[in-house]
């Protein structure tokens, strides 16, 4: 029998094909769009690629009814999972939640099903199953020539991978590249983010074990000893992100960004002279956390890091982070924490730009307070003012929304988003100080030390056009950090440090193990007392910023900002001495 084609193409028809497929990511979607827990890149990219599946549709329009279901069962199975995790976090399924899945071990498995599972999903899962059911009863065949029917499958690819993978492989020579970017095209969209997020598991965790496997043959310090042996001790150190001190009150900003952190001033010592090495979070700390520097930036690969250091003198240790987990950019700072011998991971969100807020760490790090080991080691790692900065903090912190205290500069059209930073950084303030608060509740031995990655530039008085950052435009707002300790009455006892004395000395955080181990109590042959913030040795050294990979463009930071690294004039001559010895000693 010869099927009459219709003279007038079926545009409902088509319609109700794509709302079927689309159906299976694009609710999710929908629902963190609406929700504003990311922003509209996974909702647009899971519908381009939803229309993939409509092409056996309109190749074989006499068993469309039976492609649809045998397409769209497998879809409605693995989008379950994207679906439920919204449920439940309010955030995007991402490869980081599958890292997390498969690091867990059965009885952890369990322990999370019992403790999210709520009645009310029942009804939810049952309505999502029956609005695909209805839709698929509206599916119809949509007839077409052959010539057009070929024609529409061809635009219809080309809409969903074609474009992409074309333009992909053209503009990077690098197929790995390319497909990263087609893999972060796909993503969104159902089955894919499960077929992604799984490949990306594997090739970070073998990136990782990689890295681990370096790691452990890195010898350790040698010839360590402790003044605290033996003794009970908890040592903190809260890591933020994208924070600059020059917006917090503390430092002497006009707004209040900083209430609790000004509260508590007369308790801890605010250092007003420490800058980052490098204005990203990964670069900066490969030489924060490990001997690394940007005389010697590939020393992070084999010496110990801060934890291994900690380890080695008989802590516990433990890595409470609230960044992403599992991607390209953070599998070494993945791979540190794995050295820790505990680990909680809060963040699995695909996209940095979601809503993520820092108190989450609150309750895991009370829960590690509470650990029965003798002797700690904490690190806190917060996403704290990082892009985009109204995803920082909850709407009930939004407290700055008009021009009170905003610099002349600042335009109508930047003006949301300086309010947006400053807001974030008041967060911040919260959450920090927070941690300050639980942490002398516990009556601890120890203390605890916050300092930023790096900076941000803001639409800053003196480049008020400069928003975020770049190495190659440098903006002191860029390196300019927080570098604040909290010490309990006991440490004060024993350490007898005067720490007041010293909180005005220029100092580079890529020498931080150094101030960490004499903090700690710690000493080795690899301690460089020069390079410790803290020590009656302490040198003053060129603030060195730039990519270390080209020696010959690194600069002193008192080049870009002299007015906010101001040591003593004799002091200012050695700097300016020893930078010209380094810079020379790379040409």
């Amino acid at each position: 029998m010869t099927i009459k084609q219709p003279s007038r193409l079926d545009w409902a028809g088509l319609g109700w094909m794509f709302l079927f497929f689309w159906y299976f990511s694009g609710v999710t979607q929908l629902l963190i769009l609406l929700s504003d827990s990311a922003g509209f890149t996974g909702f647009r990219q899971s519908a381009l690629v939803s229309t993939l599946w409509m092409i056996p549709l309109i190749l074989f329009p006499a068993r469309m009814r039976w492609l649809a279901a045998m397409i769209g069962i497998p879809l409605w199975i693995c989008s379950l999972a994207g679906f439920g995790y919204f449920l439940v976090y309010g955030q995007e399924f991402s490869q980081s939640v599958i890292f997390i899945m498969f690091e867990s071990n059965q009885s952890e498995a369990s322990e999370y099903l019992m403790q999210y599972f709520a009645w009310w999903m029942v009804p939810l899962f049952i309505g999502y199953g029956l609005g695909a059911w209805l839709l698929w009863r509206k599916l119809r065949p949509v007839y077409l020539p052959w010539p057009k029917a070929i024609f529409a499958c061809l635009l219809l690819f080309t809409l969903s991978l074609g474009y992409t993978v074309t333009r992909q492989l053209i503009i990077n020579a690098d197929s790995h590249r390319a497909l990263d970017k087609i893999e972060d095209r796909l993503e969104p969209a159902t089955p894919w983010q499960l077929i992604v997020g799984y490949h990306q598991y594997r090739q970070q965790l073998s990136n990782m074990q990689a890295m681990l496997k370096n790691k452990n043959s890195v010898a350790p310090v040698k010839h360590l000893s402790d003044a605290r042996a033996g003794l009970p001790s908890t040592l903190v150190l809260v890591i933020g992100e994208s924070t600059n001190r020059q917006r917090m009150s503390l430092y002497g900003y006009p707004r209040q960004t900083t209430p609790n952190l000004d509260r508590l001033r007369n308790q801890l010592d605010v250092f007003d002279n420490v800058v980052t090495p490098r204005p990203y979070t990964i670069e900066a700390l490969q030489q924060i956390l490990t001997f690394a520097d940007q005389e010697n930036p590939d020393r992070y690969l084999t010496t110990p890091s801060v934890v291994n250091l900690m380890k080695q003198a008989g802590y516990k240790t433990f890595w409470i982070t609230n960044q992403q987990t599992m991607t390209k950019r953070n599998t070494m700072l993945t791979t540190l924490s794995q050295e820790a011998d505990k680990q909680v991971y809060l963040n699995n969100n695909r996209e940095q730009n979601a809503r993520q807020y820092d108190d989450d760490v609150l309750k895991p790090f009370d829960n590690v307070l509470a650990d029965p080991a003798l002797r700690k080691f904490v690190v806190v790692h917060l996403l704290g003012t990082h892009m985009n900065y109204q995803y920082r903090y909850p709407p009930e912190y939004e407290f700055f929304t008009d021009r009170r205290g905003v610099p002349p500069n600042v335009t109508d059209h930047q003006l949301s988003t300086y309010n947006s930073y400053d807001n974030a950084v008041r967060f911040n303030d919260q959450v920090v100080s927070t941690l300050i608060e639980h942490f002398a509740a516990t009556k601890p031995d120890g203390f605890l030390l916050y300092l930023s990655d790096h900076g941000e530039a803001v639409f800053d008085p003196d480049h008020p056009d400069v928003l975020g950052r770049s190495e190659g435009a440098p903006t002191a707002p860029m390196y300019t950090v927080p570098f604040i300790i909290w010490r309990s009455p006991s440490w004060k006892a024993h350490q007898q440090l005067d720490l007041a004395s010293m909180t005005s000395r220029p100092y580079s955080s890529a020498h931080f193990i150094h101030t960490w181990a004499n903090l700690a109590g710690l000493h080795f042959d690899e301690l460089d007392y020069s390079k410790s913030l803290v020590s009656t040795q302490y040198q003053v050294h060129p603030l060195l910023i730039g990519n270390p990979e080209h020696p010959k463009n690194l600069i002193d930071f008192s080049e870009i900002s002299p007015g906010l690294s101001q040591p003593l004039a004799r002091e200012k001559e050695i700097a300016k001495s020893a930078r010209r010895k380094t810079i020379n000693s790379h040409l």
